[in-house]
């Protein structure tokens, strides 16, 4: 069976590699440029974080419907978020490693720096949308890895209300992302 525009999202989803390589011809270009974008500074983790999009959109393909979104936007949101996912791993293993040359710290330290700086930036955006009580409580449970007990007893606000303002607060940033790629969903 030919594969092409017409079936290979079908095709992905009955697990035709066939399918992945088209999705590699057609969309890897796309893919790889998000990945380096946001990699810049480790090629060495690009080709793997490259496979794992892929694995990723292998996976989950059944979460793809094409009446909210386009393959591309998807597949695109998929090597951005996995992207940021290398970075933070990264950013973890800078902070457990002990370096005794003083240059090569020095480098990893400003390198640290700039990828704290770039997943800063990602958060801020993604979160610009919220009030800033909501901002404050994605903060802490997201980025400062809290629990939901533990930002309860700080903010004073029951846990019920702190998972009703996440949950309207997760679907106010779906929808500023969907406005931001002009992507028009029924809800």
């Amino acid at each position: 069976m030919k594969i092409g525009e017409k079936n290979y999202i079908q095709q992905l989803q009955l697990h035709n590699e066939k399918a992945l390589m088209y999705v590699i011809d057609e969309y890897g270009g796309l893919l790889m440029a998000i990945i380096r974008k946001h990699l810049f500074s480790q090629p060495h983790r690009q080709e793997e974080c490259f496979d794992d999009v892929l694995l990723k959109i292998w996976q989950n393909i059944s979460d793809f419907d094409e009446n909210r979104n386009s393959f591309k936007n998807w597949a695109a949101a998929i090597a951005r978020y996995r992207a940021i996912d290398y970075l933070r791993q990264y950013q973890r293993e800078l902070a457990t490693v002990d370096i005794e040359d003083t240059a090569i710290a020095r480098e990893d330290s400003m390198l640290a720096g700039m990828i704290e700086k770039e997943i800063s930036e990602e958060v801020e955006k993604m979160l610009e949308c919220l009030k800033p009580l909501d901002r404050e409580l994605f903060m802490k449970l997201y980025v400062e890895d809290k629990t939901v007990d533990q930002v309860s007893e700080e903010t004073g606000l029951k846990k019920e209300i702190i998972y009703n303002r996440l949950s309207r607060g997760k679907n106010k940033i779906r929808r500023q992302y969907r406005t931001e790629r002009g992507v028009s969903y029924g809800k």
